[in-house]
């Protein structure tokens, strides 16, 4: 059963990523403007961060085997179908689809696996094993990408393909039998609340760079999202089976965690986005010499598997965040020396390496974020982080690509040097978002705060014995 959560969540990190090796080869042969292939990246995102909060608590809810089966049938359908149209609009709206599909079986998988295995040992070692493989196919699909492209782009959505069916087969005979909610399910206006404020709320972060973050459409539709919110926090105090119950969002452990994840997630993707422009585009590299060129980050990741349940053990969840994040940080100081002509074993590889230990932490924040979390809404929890690592992910990339946005002429025929001042103030900017994950990660060690959590704890044990 573990395979194959694994293998599904691999998926869903291997599309995101080969989609983006293979963007200049769908513009080439369909036409399509540079604003448009964009939306085949947005699109993704807005299905999948618009929905994966509703995703998680409808898997609560609904039963997770028959929310799971579903949207993993959904995915591959939508994979099938955007290897086979030729149509920029159909193509990005088979992207919407699969994520959409993935917001179900993201946080699904998730609870299915913190529902199955005993929190404890058990439990983190699966989800570490979990969630490295979610990792490791963002990480992993850059090569695909690159393999993929030179055959034609159409095999990067087809890929995914017979994978997800026998991936589908296997779940419905191995995922275990479990019943739905005797009572909720009830919150239809809270639901549509939440998922047309999540929706509007990733639209309008993805879509600011190209209208303008001052212009009157992003404002109102920020305003907009803020009153859908508000509406959906005055339903949730109100109704009698809520949604989402709001108290779990004061759980330490959950925010943490939640903000840990934006900072790896968005300092990463801002990092690979930028990367992959400068590198391709601006010095001319292919799209496998790239993902060569990366690759060390996805052997770091799955190499993780075999450490980071015995690290979590040994030391507890605080500790690996705070040290991986700081790790990463130092990674994206030191990947300020590029130049136009850089060397990879001094000057990119040590950065790649330090940056790709950022992603080792990645188990132990979903585990930290779990933790604790009654069995009814472990659903509910991974959905608010994955929601926190989608939506978080998008702002940061939203805020890089603005900053990125004017400037130099980008493309081969550019000058290196004015292409690489105009990117170097976004790979600041997203070592600035590594750095302030490291000092909160951090803060737990203060002394005040190290007192507050001791006290916690003590009151928590206390609880458990007088329960047993």
């Amino acid at each position: 059963m573990l395979i194959t959560l694994c293998i599904v969540l691999f998926l869903d990190g291997l599309d995101v990523s080969m989609i983006g090796v293979a963007l200049p080869s769908i513009g080439s042969e369909l036409g399509l403007e540079t604003s448009t292939l964009q939306w085949l990246v947005s699109g993704y995102v807005l299905g999948y961060g618009g929905l994966l909060l509703l995703g998680g608590r409808t898997a609560d809810l609904l039963g997770r085997r028959k929310v799971f089966l579903i949207a993993l049938a959904v995915f591959a359908v939508a994979s099938l179908a955007g290897g086979l149209v030729s149509s920029g609009p159909l193509l990005i709206l088979t992207r919407f689809i699969k994520g959409l599909a993935a917001a179900f079986t993201a946080p699904t998988g998730l609870s299915i696996i913190t529902t199955t295995f005993a929190e404890g040992p058990a439990r983190n070692k699966a989800l570490s094993i979990y969630t490295v493989f979610g990792a490791g196919g963002y990480s992993m699909g850059l090569l695909f990408g690159g393999l993929m492209t030179g055959f034609g782009w159409r095999w990067t959505f087809l890929l995914p393909v017979p994978i997800a069916l026998a991936a589908l087969v296997a779940a419905f005979y191995l995922v275990p039998k479990d019943k739905p909610a005797d009572e909720g399910g009830h919150d239809l206006f809270g639901a549509l609340l939440s998922t047309a404020g999540m929706l509007l709320l990733v639209y309008t972060v993805v879509s600011a760079p190209e209208a303008g973050w001052l212009s009157a459409r992003t404002v109102l539709s920020f305003l907009a999202a803020v009153a859908l919110f508000a509406g959906f926090v005055a339903v949730e105090k109100r109704v009698r089976y809520p949604l989402v119950r709001l108290g779990i969002l004061r759980k330490p452990t959950l925010w943490r965690a939640s903000l840990a994840i934006i900072a790896v997630a968005g300092s990463f993707f801002s990092w690979q986005f930028i990367t992959t422009l400068y590198l391709q585009d601006t010095l001319g590299w292919t799209p496998l010499h790239l993902s060569l060129a990366l690759l060390p980050v996805g052997i770091l990741v799955v190499s993780s598997a075999f450490v980071s349940d015995k690290l979590v053990d040994r030391f507890g969840t605080g500790p690996i965040i705070a040290v991986t994040l700081t790790v990463m940080a130092i990674g994206y100081l030191m990947y300020l020396r590029l130049d136009t002509a850089p060397g990879y074993l001094t000057v990119l590889l040590p950065a790649i390496l330090l940056i790709g230990i950022g992603w080792v932490g990645f188990p132990a924040i979903n585990i930290q974020a779990t933790s604790g979390i009654d069995d009814d809404e472990q659903g509910l929890a991974a959905g608010v982080l994955q929601t926190a690592m989608q939506v978080g992910a998008a702002i940061v990339l939203a805020v890089t690509t603005a900053i990125i946005s004017s400037g130099a002429v980008h493309g081969p025929d550019a000058d290196p040097a004015a292409v690489l001042d105009n990117y170097l103030p976004g790979l600041q900017f997203a070592a600035g978002v590594a750095i302030v994950g490291a000092l909160v990660a951090l803060t737990v060690y203060l002394p005040g705060t190290r007192a507050r959590l001791a006290a916690q704890q003590e009151s928590k044990n206390l609880e458990v014995e007088l329960v047993s």
